[in-house]
């Protein structure tokens, strides 16, 4: 149990860290590297197309970020001691969760980078967060890899080329500069031989190994909101699907509305809580 909450603090404070380093990549790095381009336009720029669209796909997975963690599950066993609550047995779809010690309403999982449940009140904006995380990550990649394509001269023409980059890179940044020291009696002179050509410097490969870590962590995103998208169609779940509990057959609109609510479409552009319908508000029968 100490390591799970030791886990639900170093979860959230990886994945801001992250979101830091790529907001400073991207401000200092790539955003500068488009405005080389002097032949497009002031208006359409791609520097300033670039800029609007990554702050749309970071204020989104920021916002509905915070959301999920302001918009905890309702705790149905909130004015009784946590032994009563485990002694009690719980409607359908609510589980006890030890690590937020409480019981939740259509508890579906604990999310350690959020350190919270995920439940009926913020389901919607979990799967929102991971959609938006997702496209934010995949974008950085794109934007990287044309980072370093420009900065390096390298094709990623073939598809083989982004595999074989880490390991070319790594053996190429090891050996861009070697330095020689004087082994003359007080002399202190150090000569350095100057870097190979196509060498990558210490900047270069940050860069590179965070194209790496973009990938990863935008194809689990992608994952998990593709997985969390089938389940409430089949109006169910991860807690239901472990128990192998049944569920009622509905029509896939129907588990659709309760989770998004009716704002759908406004939701999918700006970040705000939406509970859904009225049948998300009340517990399962």
């Amino acid at each position: 149990m100490l390591a799970l909450r030791l886990l639900n603090v170093v979860a959230p404070a990886y994945f801001l860290c992250i979101s830091l380093v790529t907001f400073v990549l991207q401000l200092f790095l790539f955003l500068p590297s488009m405005r080389e381009d002097t032949a497009a336009t002031q208006l359409f720029s791609p520097a300033l197309l670039h800029g609007a669209l990554f702050l749309f796909l970071s204020a989104n997975a920021l916002g509905n970020y915070i959301l999920v963690i302001q918009n905890s599950p309702d705790d149905l066993g909130a004015s009784q001691g946590t032994t009563s609550r485990r002694a009690q047995c719980p409607p359908p779809s609510t589980h006890f969760c030890r690590v937020c010690a409480r019981v939740t309403l259509r508890h579906d999982h604990h999310c350690f980078f959020t350190g919270n449940c995920i439940g009926s009140r913020n389901m919607r904006n979990f799967v929102l967060f991971c959609l938006y995380t997702s496209l934010a990550c995949l974008y950085s990649m794109v934007a990287g890899v044309a980072y370093i394509s420009a900065v390096l001269s390298i094709s990623f023409a073939h598809p083989l080329a982004f595999l074989t980059l880490l390991p070319t890179s790594i053996s190429q940044f090891f050996s861009a500069e070697r330095a020689l020291l004087c082994t003359w009696p007080g002399c202190k002179v150090v000569w350095c031989f100057p870097s190979p050509a196509g060498a990558v410097l210490g900047s270069e490969m940050f860069v590179i190994l965070m194209l790496y870590l973009w990938f990863a962590v935008g194809l689990a995103c992608a994952g998990f909101c593709c997985h969390q998208l089938l389940l409430i169609l089949r109006g169910q779940t991860r807690h239901q699907v472990r128990k192998g509990m049944a569920v009622r057959a509905r029509p896939w609109r129907k588990n659709l509305q309760e989770v998004f609510g009716k704002r759908w479409l406004l939701g999918l552009l700006v970040p705000m809580f939406n509970v859904g319908s009225e049948s998300s508000k009340q517990q399962d029968k």
